[in-house]
């Protein structure tokens, strides 16, 4: 792509001139050396990061060359650029994993967070406890798992408990306690308990949880023989039930493959510009969890792979196997070294059947989302050709549509929606509270709204609707009309939405002589058009019930002495609703900078 595409063809613009001249300059200084480099747009706000072994070929082939239409539209926002050296490509590596984290820039890779499952966790106190955990953090605790659900982790903790305690009880005891006597504390409550039982008991904890569980099977087997021969034949039996418990759950699991590594896989495909990634956690051969993401790629697919592994493993709660498999193309050795864990691409067996296996879910999901866009993209497009022919129109691309909402005439706010290609876009949203009409008055409320918004956008000389829907039948559309034509002189079609009794699009209207137009009611135009009701209408709802509530809040804060504009201000900025301030203390009202006096006033007032 040239510095002329990528600014445009009008080089009027100061601004461009001098981005397209810095970024140039630039370009031409670029070391040959590895590094990131952090794109920023002409707000200084950065936009994108990634890593290069070289930075020069890497960051030069953004602006030379061709590109598909996500990437160009990153382009066509970088207004400036930096970069930073490293010394070798896993410092590029991590260091940009530090930026994105630190940054959120809005086009990498944003992971979502994934279902919490449960682990098992001793925990690093005096007395440490086996307890189940959603969460994992950093507090020196020994995590395992995760578990596929509850049940599972809850089981194995209660299996564990019996056959190799630790500390059961509160850590206020004073006397042993009632699951000491049942073998299922190891009895800190009765008597000081070493460090080096303790660590004994649970290194034998995480062998089990290994998969040694030949180990226990043979110290169950002997305690049961030994209480049978003490006639403690209820004993027995308990020890004889964890045996099959063993046999029947961790065993049988294991049975299946004598492969204990816990290991994640790594797989994706690429297309149209887009990568889809999947992720298997297995633990003891068995697929316990798996996670997925989509998303445009901007760099070296090897990279944004790379960058999402690193990025996985950052979060807590994802915790290291002892092996990773990737894809041939991944850079094993910088991902081992930086994440000191063994990663390799398996040739054939089961490990590289379980590979392909999650090859082929990246490729049906992002075959599933490549179909979902066609079939909207039909629905959309027919819908609004279906819509242009009905009202006479060219083309119908950008529809604008109103609606206004008061209770008896107080609190009169108007909301405006925007659907773009048949779509909603919700960032060209836009709230008013109407300034100039008391009370509810349709036709007053209307030409306010829409004086305001056109006028607005021919000052700025943006790009007008091709169609307006009003929320309202002849008196909307007659006021929008008005204006329109006689004020602002635009020639912008105006539809008016109608609704049954049952307050459902009923009909448009449309025309000098307000026509209802013949819509199939189980066409797509039809239904477009009771989607873009439906969504104005919630819109403008919402929007009245915040204004409502707001007004609300200030009329009772209002009526209390020593609250002016300025506290108010303050209150309503720091509580958000009349309920928070009730559950306040006179600590955390003063802490806002209001006085005591004031304070106590307040709180004798709303807790009337």
């Amino acid at each position: 792509m040239s510095l002329k595409k990528l600014f445009g063809n009008d080089r009027g613009r100061k601004e461009d001139g001098m981005a397209s001249e810095l970024i140039e300059s630039k370009l031409k200084n670029l070391p040959d050396l590895p590094g990131c480099y952090i794109m920023r747009n002409v707000n200084d706000d950065i936009i994108y990061i990634g890593k290069a072994k070289n930075l020069k070929n890497r960051v030069r082939s953004y602006f030379r060359g061709a590109h598909d239409t996500k990437t160009e539209k990153l382009v066509s926002e970088i207004h400036h650029f930096e970069y930073i050296v490293t010394k070798t490509n896993k410092e590029s590596l991590l260091l940009e994993i530090n930026l994105i984290k630190k940054y959120q820039p809005y086009y990498n890779i944003k992971l979502k967070q994934g279902t919490m499952y449960p682990y098992l966790k001793i925990t690093s106190e005096k007395d440490p406890q086996l307890v189940i955990s959603h969460k994992v953090e950093k507090d020196g605790g020994i995590y395992f798992g995760p578990y596929p659900n509850v049940t599972a982790a809850t089981g194995t903790q209660q299996l564990i408990q019996k056959i190799y305690p630790l500390r059961k009880c509160g850590k206020n005891e004073t006397r042993a306690c009632f699951y000491y006597h049942l073998g299922q504390c190891i009895g800190c409550c009765d008597h000081e308990v070493s460090k080096e039982e303790y660590d004994t008991q649970i290194k034998k904890i995480q062998r089990f949880l290994n998969g040694d569980v030949k180990t226990i099977k043979d110290d169950l087997a002997a305690k049961m023989n030994e209480a049978s021969e003490r006639l403690d034949f209820e004993k027995a039996m308990d020890y004889r039930d964890q045996i099959k418990y063993i046999e029947a759950t961790v065993e049988k699991q294991n049975i299946m493959n004598a492969d204990f590594t816990n290991r994640d896989v790594f797989s994706y495909v690429v297309d149209r510009g887009w990568i889809s990634i999947q992720v298997f956690l297995l633990r003891q051969s068995t697929i316990i969890k798996r996670e997925a993401a989509m998303f445009p790629i901007y760099d070296q697919v090897e990279d944004e792979v790379l960058s999402f592994i690193i990025q996985f493993y950052e979060d807590q709660n994802h915790i290291l196997p002892k092996e990773i498999l990737v894809a041939e193309s991944i850079d094993k050795e910088l991902l081992s070294e930086t994440l000191d864990v063994k990663v390799m691409t398996p040739k054939r067996g089961s490990k590289k059947r379980m590979l392909d296996l999650a090859t082929q879910n990246s490729e049906i999901s992002l075959n599933e989302k490549f179909r979902r866009e066609e079939q909207s993209q039909l629905k959309t497009k027919g819908a609004l050709e279906e819509l242009s022919e009905a009202l006479g129109l060219e083309k119908v691309s950008v529809i604008e549509s109103f609606d206004h909402s008061n209770i008896q005439g107080t609190n009169p706010v108007s909301a405006m929606v925007v659907f773009k290609d048949g779509k909603p876009d919700r960032k060209n949203y836009r709230k008013f509270k109407v300034k100039t009409v008391i009370g509810s008055h349709e036709f007053a409320t209307t030409q306010e709204v829409i004086r305001r918004r056109y006028s607005r956008l021919l000052r700025e000389g943006a790009r007008l609707p091709d169609l307006i829907l009003m929320d309202g039948g002849k008196v909307q559309m007659r006021a929008a009309i008005e204006v329109l034509e006689d004020e602002l002189g635009l020639e912008i079609p105006v539809c008016g939405m109608v609704k049954n009794e049952k307050h459902k699009t009923a009909t448009l209207l449309y025309g000098e002589e307000y026509k209802e137009i013949d819509l199939d009611r189980k066409g797509q135009a039809f239904q477009l058009i009771q989607r873009i009701q439906e969504e104005v209408h919630r819109f403008a709802i919402t929007f009245h019930r915040q204004v409502r509530s707001k007004n609300t809040f200030a009329s009772k804060l209002e009526m209390i002495d020593g609250v002016g504009p300025q506290t108010r201000k303050k209150l309503l900025h720091h509580f958000k609703t009349i309920t928070a301030m009730k559950q306040a203390s006179l600590e955390e009202l003063q802490s806002i900078g209001i006085s005591e006096r004031v304070a106590r006033n307040i709180l004798e007032e709303l807790g009337k």
